[in-house]
C-alpha cells in the first residue's frame, strides 16, 4: 500500500505544480503587454512635457538630427525612474481587471489558489523593477542629467540659424547686429545697417544703400558686398572730454562674417559635475558628511574674527578684588567723592567723540560678522536639506513601484474592468495622489516645515496602508465598487435615519 500512495501523491503534486506554473506564465504574459505599452506611453507623455518646456530654446537654432536625438535620449533616461511606478500601477490594474472581467479570477480562486499566491509572480517582477528603478535613479540618471545639462547649455548658447529678415535685427554673429529694410531673391539687400556691439563707450556703424549677400567658396563665411555707404566710427581717449569721430564714405565695401560662430560649441562635462543631481547616493553621502562638519568650522572662524574686536576678553579685570585666604568677605575699597560716576567721566573731553565713534564702529562690525555667520549657517542648512532630499528621492521613487503595485493589483481584481477605460481613470487618480504627495513632501522638506525623512517618504507612508487595505478587500471578495452593494446599503440606512421619509403609498381610486 505505501508505494501506490506515494506514487499517487507524487503524481498529484506534479500536476498541481504544473498547473501553478502555467498560471504564473499566464499572468506574466497578461502583464507584459500592458506594462510595455504603459511604460512607453508614460515616457512619451513626459517627453512632450519636456519639449513644451524647452521648445523656445530649440526652435530656430538649426539643430541637426543627431543633436536633437541626443537631447531626447538623455531627457528620456532621466524619466525612467518616474515612469516605472505609474506604468506598474496602470498595467497591474489592467491585468487583474481583465482577468476579473473574464471570470478567470473566479475560476482560479474556486480551485483553491489564493489571491496572494496568484499575484506572487508579479510581486517578484515588481521587486525586480524596484531594483531597476533604483539602478536608473542612482547610476544612469546622474550621468544622463550631466549629459542633458551639457547639451542643453550648448543649445541655449548656440546662435540662431542665419535667417536675415527685413526690418528685424539679427544678432547671431557675436559683436554685430544686422538689419536690412528689403531683401530680394535671398541675396539682393536694400538699406543695410550693421552695428558693432562692444562694451567700450563707442558707437561704430556701417550704413549702405545697396548690397549683396553671398556665401564664400569654402562655405565658411558670409560675404556682404556693400555699395554706396558710410562707416561711422568714434574713438575715445582716456580723457572723456577728448574723442575722435571718423566718417568714411565708400562706393564698395566688403564685410565677412564667420559662420563657425553659428555652430554648436561643445562644453566639457566637468562644468556640471558638482551639481547634486549628477551624483550617486554614495557621493551624496560623502558630501553630506562634509556639510555636517562645516558649521563647526564657521563657528571657529567667527570666534577668531570676534577676538580681534573684543580684545579685553584676553585680559583679567583689574577692578575685581582678590579674596584673602583667611577672610570670607572680599575687600571692597571705600567709596569717596573722588570715585568716578561712570565710564564716560574717565575719558578726556578731547577724545571722547573719537572713542564713541570707534566703539560704534566696532559694534557695527561685530553685528555684521554675527549676521554673516548666521546667513552662512542658514545656507549650509539649506544646502544640507537639498542634498538629503536628493538622497532620499532615489530610494523613495524606487520603493514607489512596490507600493503602487500593492494598490493596482487588488484594485484591478475589485473593479473587474479591463482595457483603457475605468482602469486608466483609477490609475491616473492614484498616481496624481502619489505625485502631489511627493511634490508637497519635497516642498515641505525644502522649507524645513517637515523633517526630510518624513517629507520625502510621505507618499509611501500614506499609500502603503491604502494598498494593504485594498489587498485585504481583494482577498475577501469585497464589493467596494459594486453599485448594487451601495444601493442595498442605502435602503438599509433609510430604516435607521428618521428624517428620510418613506415613499407614500398612492391610494387606488
Amino acid at each position: 500500500m505505501p508505494a501506490p500512495l506515494a506514487g499517487h501523491y507524487n503524481g498529484r503534486f506534479s500536476a498541481d505544480y504544473s498547473m501553478i506554473k502555467k498560471l504564473d506564465i499566464l499572468i506574466l504574459k497578461a502583464f507584459a503587454g500592458p506594462f510595455i505599452g504603459a511604460f512607453f506611453v508614460t515616457v512619451f507623455i513626459f517627453m512632450m512635457q519636456i519639449l513644451w518646456k524647452y521648445i523656445d530654446d530649440l526652435v530656430g537654432k538649426g539643430l541637426d538630427f543627431l543633436t536633437l536625438a541626443e537631447f531626447m535620449i538623455y531627457a528620456s533616461a532621466t524619466l525612467v525612474a518616474l515612469a516605472l511606478p505609474i506604468s506598474i500601477l496602470l498595467s497591474s490594474i489592467m491585468t487583474f481587471g481583465k482577468l476579473g472581467e473574464n471570470f478567470e479570477l473566479v475560476a482560479i480562486k474556486s480551485s483553491g489558489i489564493s489571491f496572494l499566491r496568484f499575484m506572487r509572480p508579479l510581486l517578484i517582477v515588481t521587486v525586480f523593477f524596484t531594483g531597476v528603478a533604483f539602478f536608473f535613479s542612482n547610476n544612469v540618471e546622474p550621468v544622463a542629467n550631466l549629459k542633458f545639462a551639457r547639451i542643453y547649455h550648448d543649445i541655449y548658447r548656440k546662435s540662431p540659424a542665419f535667417d536675415l529678415r527685413p526690418g528685424v535685427f539679427y544678432n547671431g554673429f557675436s559683436g554685430f547686429s544686422i538689419k536690412v529694410a528689403e531683401k530680394k531673391h535671398d541675396s539682393i539687400l536694400k538699406d543695410i545697417v550693421i552695428y558693432e556691439i562692444s562694451n567700450s563707450p563707442r558707437d561704430n556703424v556701417i550704413i549702405a544703400k545697396d548690397g549683396k549677400m553671398l556665401m564664400s567658396k569654402d562655405k565658411n563665411f558670409i560675404e556682404f558686398h556693400l555699395y554706396d555707404g558710410h562707416r561711422y566710427q568714434e574713438v575715445y581717449d582716456y580723457d572723456p572730454n577728448k574723442s575722435e569721430f571718423i566718417n568714411l564714405g565708400f562706393k564698395d565695401y566688403n564685410k565677412l562674417f564667420d559662420l563657425s560662430q553659428l555652430d554648436l560649441q561643445k562644453t566639457s562635462d566637468s562644468l556640471f559635475k558638482n551639481n547634486m543631481r549628477m551624483k550617486t547616493i554614495g557621493q551624496l553621502g560623502e558630501d553630506l558628511d562634509s556639510l555636517r562638519k562645516m558649521p563647526d568650522s564657521a563657528d571657529r572662524r567667527l570666534a577668531m574674527s570676534l577676538s580681534s574686536y573684543i580684545r579685553y576678553m584676553r585680559y583679567k579685570d583689574s577692578t575685581i578684588q582678590k579674596k584673602d585666604i583667611h577672610d570670607t568677605v572680599a575687600i571692597v575699597p571705600p567709596v569717596t567723592n573722588d570715585t568716578a560716576t561712570g565710564f564716560t567721566a574717565l575719558i578726556p573731553d578731547s577724545i571722547r567723540m573719537s572713542v564713541k565713534n570707534t566703539a560704534l564702529n566696532s559694534i557695527e562690525n561685530l553685528r555684521n560678522l554675527v549676521k554673516m555667520n548666521d546667513e552662512e549657517l542658514k545656507e549650509l542648512k539649506q544646502e544640507t536639506v537639498l542634498y538629503q532630499i536628493e538622497w532620499h528621492k532615489k530610494l523613495s521613487l524606487s520603493v514607489a513601484c512596490l507600493v503602487l503595485f500593492l494598490i493596482g493589483a487588488p484594485l484591478g481584481s475589485i473593479i473587474r474592468r479591463g482595457g483603457l477605460g475605468l482602469p486608466l481613470v483609477v490609475a491616473i487618480i492614484f498616481f496624481m495622489i502619489f505625485y502631489l504627495l511627493m511634490i508637497f513632501g519635497a516642498k515641505f522638506a525644502k522649507d524645513q516645515v517637515l523633517p526630510v525623512v518624513l517629507g520625502m517618504w510621505l507618499p509611501v507612508i500614506v499609500l502603503t496602508p491604502v494598498g494593504l487595505f485594498l489587498n485585504y478587500k481583494a482577498m475577501h471578495d469585497s464589493q467596494l465598487f459594486n453599485k448594487e452593494f451601495y444601493f442595498r446599503l442605502g435602503k438599509r440606512l433609510k430604516k435607521y435615519i428618521p428624517f428620510i421619509k418613506k415613499d407614500e403609498e398612492v391610494p387606488v381610486v
